[in-house]
C-alpha cells in the first residue's frame, strides 16, 4: 500500500481534519452503526481518511482506535492518502480471471510500477482491484475515473491511459 511520504501534495492540517470529522458525526449522531456513514463522509470531504481523523472518531464514538483503524483498513473503498487523479480500477472476478485479466493487471502494474492500492510512480494513476463491473459477457473489463470499458487489452489499456494524459 502506498505509504505516505514528504512529497505527497496532499496534506490538510489536523484542525480542518478535525472540523470535518466531527461535522460527519453530527450529521450521523445518533444512528446505529455510524461509523461506516462517518467514514464515508470524511473520505467524500477530503479524499480519504488522513491519520489525524482516527482518535477523533474513536473519541465520539466512544471505540478503540485500533477498532476504527481496523474498519479504514478492512474495507478497500477507504482511503488513507488520497487517489491520484486517474483511478484505474480492475476487475478481479472469475469471469474477467477467465479472459486474461491476470494478464491484463501484470501489464498495468509494469507500466505503472506500483501494485494495487498504490498510485503509479508518477503519482499520476491509482490502481485498485474491484470484483465485478457488471460486464462479465465483455470480460475483461476496467473502470477509469467511473467510466467502464469493456473487452480491454494491454493495448487498448495503454491507449486509454494515453487518452487521461497518463505519461509513463
Amino acid at each position: 500500500m502506498h505509504t505516505p511520504s514528504a512529497s505527497d501534495e496532499f496534506s490538510p492540517s489536523d484542525e480542518s481534519v478535525h472540523d470535518v470529522t466531527r461535522q460527519a458525526i453530527a450529521h450521523y449522531q445518533g444512528q446505529n452503526g455510524n461509523l461506516l456513514p462517518i467514514l464515508h463522509a470524511v473520505q467524500h470531504a477530503l479524499g480519504c481518511i488522513p491519520a489525524s481523523a482516527v482518535p477523533v472518531l474513536a473519541e465520539a464514538l466512544q471505540l478503540s482506535r485500533a477498532e476504527v483503524h481496523g474498519v479504514v483498513s478492512f474495507y478497500p473503498h477507504f482511503r488513507q492518502t488520497p487517489a491520484a487523479p486517474v483511478v484505474l480500477q480492475m476487475c478481479r472476478a472469475e469471469s474477467c480471471q477467465a479472459m486474461g485479466g491476470e494478464q491484463l493487471a501484470e501489464h498495468a502494474m509494469q507500466r505503472l510500477g506500483c501494485n494495487f492500492h498504490e498510485n503509479s510512480s508518477n503519482q499520476a494513476v491509482t490502481l485498485e482491484p474491484v470484483y465485478c463491473l457488471g460486464l462479465c459477457a465483455q470480460s475483461p473489463a476496467i473502470m477509469i475515473n467511473g467510466q467502464p470499458h469493456a473487452r480491454v487489452t494491454a493495448e487498448k489499456l495503454d491507449r486509454l491511459l494515453r487518452e487521461e494524459g497518463y505519461q509513463a
